[in-house]
């Protein structure tokens, strides 16, 4: 099969994408590559792989981080501490579109593929680097990882109680340098049908993270303090968040617009006055005032049920929700009734999983499996011209 015909008709058919990558980051962004149809060739090391593949055994005695960022890709592994590993590698940068890379710092520049010597030996290539700190400055070359972001980007002093700070609980900085890392590759692509010329992408989970930081570094920078954090609730935007009811059940609200707070208040709570309260008038001083307001709005909801709130909520036309467990979440009537579970075969054999959160119209979502360590390492020297004496004697020697 070749690399076309393994995209399909998908817009990133015929388009080969080598990377050179572990954990997160990168594995998610040539994963969004792979879903549009791109060749991705994940290079691992023998025998163990991408160390993401122990990180637990939760799927099919498989790792459920790996399991989500791998599928549609081919392995082949090389040990790139040998010479004749590093060929290989050479042979099919030179046969590539894209490189992908999150190694450490430093890393792919001692492999020799410096970003200075690939724009010159293979100007149409697109190099994408996603690193934890970005390239320059003074954190350049420190090791990172999502949790090390998240407090150096301020994101745990946003999230959490006010007594006690809490880190997300998924890999915020990752997926988001993986998503930026995906969009930068194709916009390259994208000029490069114009020019002929490749591009350097870089990101970083420091730079995804700055990004996502925005409102709350505005909010501090020129408001004089940072936003308060506020468990479950919102941290400048009041009523928003979890409320308790009468049967002791939370319902997850928000209101944003004045004509939400007026129909809160009239067909929800039945406080009409609080309209005319000037502690509550605006969202900044309902903020300022939220101890109080959050006191009365569960007081109002004290005599009813979650259920009886919630069709409160849904006849005012106000926004809300449900707080699930993960487990609940899985079983979601929206995943359901929109078909958003899909097969995949791994290793380990079939499972279910979400497909990309993009939408192609009349084309359905490249779900092909998550493959074994190396398990396409033969079929993948052959299309690089080596010849079968050749490949008995790479393995021979350890180099795959």
């Amino acid at each position: 099969m070749t690399s076309d015909e393994r995209g399909g008709d998908r817009p990133l058919a015929g388009i080969r994408v080598t990377a050179l990558e572990q954990a997160v980051a990168g594995p998610l962004c040539t994963r969004h590559l792979a879903d549009l149809g791109a060749d991705v060739i994940k290079i691992e090391r023998p025998g163990g792989g991408d160390f993401a593949r122990g990180y637990d055994r939760a799927v099919l005695g498989q790792s459920s981080y790996f399991i989500w960022l791998n599928r549609n890709k081919r392995s082949l592994t090389l040990d790139l501490k040998q010479d004749a590993a590093r060929a290989v590698l050479e042979r099919l940068v030179a046969r590539s579109d894209v490189l992908v890379q999150n190694l450490g710092p430093g890393a792919i520049d001692r492999l020799g593929l410096a970003p200075e010597r690939l724009r010159r030996d293979y100007p149409a290539l697109i190099l994408c680097s996603i690193s934890g700190y970005g390239r320059g400055g003074p954190y350049e070359f420190r090791k990172a990882f999502d949790l090390l972001l998240q407090g150096e980007t301020g994101v745990i002093a946003t999230t959490g109680k006010p007594d006690a700070p809490a880190k997300l609980g998924i890999s915020v900085g990752d997926v988001g340098a993986g998503v930026y890392g995906a969009m930068g590759t194709l916009a390259a692509l994208y000029e490069r049908r114009a020019t002929g010329q490749g591009r350097v992408v870089e990101t970083s989970l420091f730079d995804a993270l700055s990004e996502w930081m925005g409102y709350p570094v505005l909010f501090a920078k020129y408001g004089g303090q940072p936003p308060a954090r506020a468990g479950m609730r919102h941290a400048t935007v009041v009523p928003y968040g979890a409320y308790r009811c009468g049967d002791g059940e939370l319902v997850l609200f928000a209101v944003q617009t004045a004509a939400q707070w007026s129909a809160f208040c009239v067909e929800v709570c039945g406080h009409p006055e609080w309209e005319r309260d000037p502690r509550y008038a605006t969202s900044s001083d309902r903020r300022v005032n939220r101890e109080s307001l959050e006191a009365a709005i569960e007081d109002a909801f004290a005599p009813h049920t979650r259920a009886e709130v919630t069709r409160r909520l849904e006849a005012a036309d106000i926004p809300f929700g449900d707080l699930l467990e993960v487990d609940d979440f899985a079983r979601h009537p929206q995943l359901a009734a929109r078909e958003r579970w899909r097969p995949v075969a791994t290793p380990e054999g079939l499972i279910e999983a979400i497909v990309p959160a993009f939408d192609l119209e009349g084309m359905p979502p490249r779900m092909e499996p998550v493959p074994a360590v190396g398990e396409q390492t033969d079929e993948i020297l052959a299309e690089l011209g080596y010849g079968r004496d050749e490949i008995a004697a790479l393995r021979e020697q350890g180099a795959v």
